[in-house]
């Protein structure tokens, strides 16, 4: 065990031999952290949290009480094998959040980037990966494998099929379910998950120029219109526009994937 001394631990905590806790560490009462647990420089645990696992929570975070934080993946095939959670700095993780360890066929980590928003009953699965400044609203349930971007806004009691991408800037409505990539910037909604446009209001929020977003508008058009099929228009989009949005959304279009995508409404 290795406490540094300017950590603060409530007398009815347990704390595990081998945890390694911080400098400015603040532990409540009744938390409990794991043998494998490492947490960086001013982690805040409020009472009753559970941080166990093979798990780094970075600086800053904080985790509210009755949260699990790196329990063994909800998957039959996990053989109790070691593989871990990362959880990066400054996030918070509200009441009653999940979030589990990778699996040995997943790749054996599940990671939270940072700067995070994690409400009330957020569920990360196993092997998921997640960027930086994402927000879960409350009960957002993220399946094994899923991959979401930098920036993305997730509503209120929606739930992600294992192995979708979510593209960077992407917002989905509440309460909404979505079984198929999302591409960069889209705007989803409905309960089986509708493109419905793009995150215009996300794009303007983070300085992306009206010219730029111009391009993006007539991006999304071509998909939803052009000709060919979708993978056909996808290739198009980065000879027939100089914009770096658009050609990230033509780059996550051909990427590799396990899902189909969610094509724009009205989409030939």
């Amino acid at each position: 065990m290795s406490i540094h001394g300017t950590a603060v631990i409530h007398p009815s905590a347990v704390i595990d031999d081998g945890a390694v806790i911080g400098p400015d560490c603040q532990i409540g009462p009744f938390c409990v952290v794991g043998e494998e647990v490492t947490l960086q420089r001013g982690v805040t645990l409020k009472s009753h949290a559970v941080v166990t696992g093979w798990t780094e929570i970075g600086e800053e975070t904080t985790i509210w009480p009755f949260a699990s934080v790196g329990e063994v993946p909800q998957d039959l095939k996990f053989k109790g094998e070691r593989t871990k959670l990362i959880v990066g700095a400054r996030c918070r993780i509200r009441e009653g959040a999940t979030l589990n360890t990778g699996t040995e066929g997943g790749g054996g980590i599940t990671q939270v980037g940072d700067d995070c928003l994690l409400m009330t009953g957020v569920h990360i699965g196993h092997d998921a990966i997640i960027g930086n400044r994402v927000v879960m609203a409350n009960n957002v349930a993220i399946a094994g494998h899923c991959h979401i971007g930098d920036d993305v806004v997730i509503g209120g009691l929606s739930g992600i099929h294992q192995f979708v991408r979510i593209g960077r800037g992407a917002i989905i409505g509440a309460v909404t379910m979505v079984t198929n990539d999302v591409i960069p910037y889209g705007l989803v909604q409905a309960p089986r998950g509708e493109l419905d446009g793009l995150n215009l209001v996300g794009l303007k929020r983070r300085g992306v120029s009206r010219p730029e977003i111009t391009q993006l508008r007539a991006a999304f058009q071509m998909l939803a219109q052009g000709e060919g099929t979708f993978h056909d228009r996808a290739e198009r989009l980065a000879e027939d526009f100089d914009a770096p949005h658009v050609r990230e959304i033509s780059e996550f279009i051909l990427a590799a994937t396990d899902r189909s995508f969610l094509t724009p409404k009205g989409a030939k």
